[in-house]
């Protein structure tokens, strides 16, 4: 039976049966949403906008600090995690193209040679029956499942899908990584900020100490003056060694981030890093952060996918045409084997159609639709994640900068109190107890100052990881329905 005739009469029989299995009822819920579906025009007003703003591929050079440059470039060269990620990308593709093998014709050869004793009474009848013989066997067999209906092209689209989505989930990895060496990098800077604070009260507190003493000599202070001095040393030192087992812990981190061992962290010098002085957004970013971030096209792309799926399970409720073919030579005895009286062959297409089932085809199909709802609502939440995580650094550098002016004022004034204070004790017009009330707004504030500047460039740092780090867009038509 020719090709066109076998189609014919499966599309007849398809016909007839059609009651037997339906799809009828069963079709997904969720919509995805369009950028314009989640409204940030009014939040984002008030920010610079720039054309060029969307972060370069090797962002962190923006930052001005060659060391962490250096780190950067060695982490991502052969980092287990990236490792870890690039074999996983590789073994969605070789899934891929498993699932690719089933639309082409599968050839087998096969041979074979078996000794054995026909019984006297058996199917073989004398005079081979009650002897023993060898049956040689050599065989070339075909099979193909003929796809009509689209199943096995289809479920070759949907792994595809899922490969490509696994190849930017690396890539989102690689960015992961990298935010995460940098965030690590601007706590080793935050901890050597308040490492100099702690250094600096601790220089201020041993000249009150010294001070006290020439005050307690000149019997101007008590020996309760000298011990309230006095105590403050071991505990300011205590900081000091407190700051460098972060800095230590901070390396350690990073080493650990950058798949090395703790040696590596030893070599990390003190970092030189900026935040980035003017805060902008690139234009027109509900839209085109859809093709900068790695996550929603991802989602995107798993979203395609499911939607894949749902065509290939609906093919399994129509005819199944199966086309089996093989050719081979065959004998009782060796001897004859490779005569042309010992040829075999034969064709035997096969048509399997849904009938009763009860009910497994209808669930798995529901399952599938499950599976793109959740799909694509997982798209949706990420689109508003990421449009919240790009407003949540612009409203944290817009609070930052608040902050930081305040602060300059508050450490300004608090320094000025301090000196007076201080003045007032060398001078003998003040006591110990007016320094110590001034002296802790002063350190509060250079606290806050050694914090705000290692969160500058934490926030810099987010804003990059918020617009996509660097990832080049990806023009991916996206189906917002399918076919029911």
């Amino acid at each position: 039976m020719s090709l066109p005739k076998l189609h014919a009469v499966v599309t007849s029989a398809c016909i007839v049966l059609a009651g037997c299995a339906s799809t009828s009822g069963l079709a997904p819920t969720a919509t995805s949403r369009d950028a314009n579906d989640v409204p940030a025009q009014r939040t984002l007003s008030e920010a610079r906008i720039d054309p060029a703003a969307w972060p370069a591929t090797d962002w962190w050079k923006a930052f001005g600090d060659p060391q962490l440059a250096a780190l950067m470039d060695e982490a991502l060269a052969g980092n287990p995690t990236l490792n870890i990620a690039a074999a996983r990308t590789r073994k969605a593709l070789a899934l891929a193209a498993e699932s690719k093998s089933a639309l082409f014709p599968r050839v087998d050869a096969s041979a074979s040679a078996t000794r054995e004793r026909f019984p006297e009474h058996g199917l073989i009848p004398p005079p081979f029956g009650g002897t023993t013989q060898t049956l040689s066997d050599l065989q070339l067999s075909l099979s193909w499942e003929i796809d009509f209906w689209g199943k096995n092209r289809n479920a070759y689209e949907a792994t595809l899908g899922q490969a490509r989505a696994t190849e930017i989930d690396a890539y989102a990895a690689r960015l992961a990584l990298s935010t995460d060496i940098a965030r690590a990098y601007a706590e080793l800077l935050r901890a050597y900020l308040e490492l100099d604070v702690a250094k600096q009260t601790l220089a201020s507190r041993e000249q009150i100490a010294k001070l006290t003493r020439e005050r307690n000599a000149a019997g101007i202070d008590s020996t309760l003056e000298v011990k309230q001095a006095e105590a403050a040393l071991p505990a300011t030192r205590e900081a000091i060694a407190a700051l460098e087992e972060r800095i230590a812990l901070a390396r350690n981190a990073i080493a650990a981030l950058m798949g090395k061992g703790p040696d590596r962290g030893l070599a990390i010098a003190r970092p030189t890093a900026a935040a980035l002085t003017q805060v902008a957004l690139p234009s027109n970013v509900p839209a085109d952060l859809l093709g900068h971030r790695p996550d929603i096209v991802a989602q995107r792309l798993r979203v395609e996918a499911a939607s894949k799926e749902i065509a290939s399970q609906k093919a399994a409720f129509y005819p199944n045409v199966n086309l089996m073919a093989f050719v081979g030579l065959q004998s009782l005895g060796g001897a004859n084997l490779l005569s042309a009286a010992s040829r075999t062959l034969g064709v035997a297409p096969a048509v399997t159609l849904p009938i009763f089932d009860a009910g497994r085809l209808r669930a798995e199909l529901a399952g599938k639709d499950a599976d793109y709802d959740i799909a694509v609502e997982q798209y949706n939440q990420a689109l508003a994640n990421a449009m919240r995580d790009v407003v949540d650094q612009l409203v944290s550098f817009k609070n930052l900068d608040e902050q930081r002016a305040q602060e300059r004022i508050a450490a300004a004034t608090t320094r000025e109190a301090y000196d007076l204070a201080l003045l007032r004790y060398r001078e003998g017009l003040g006591n110990y107890l007016q320094v110590l009330s001034a002296e802790q707004p002063m350190l509060a504030q250079q606290s806050l100052d050694a914090d705000l500047r290692a969160r500058a460039l934490e926030l810099s740092i987010d804003l990059v990881r918020a617009l996509g780090g660097g990832f080049a867009p990806v023009q991916i038509a996206m189906n917002h329905g399918h076919e029911r």
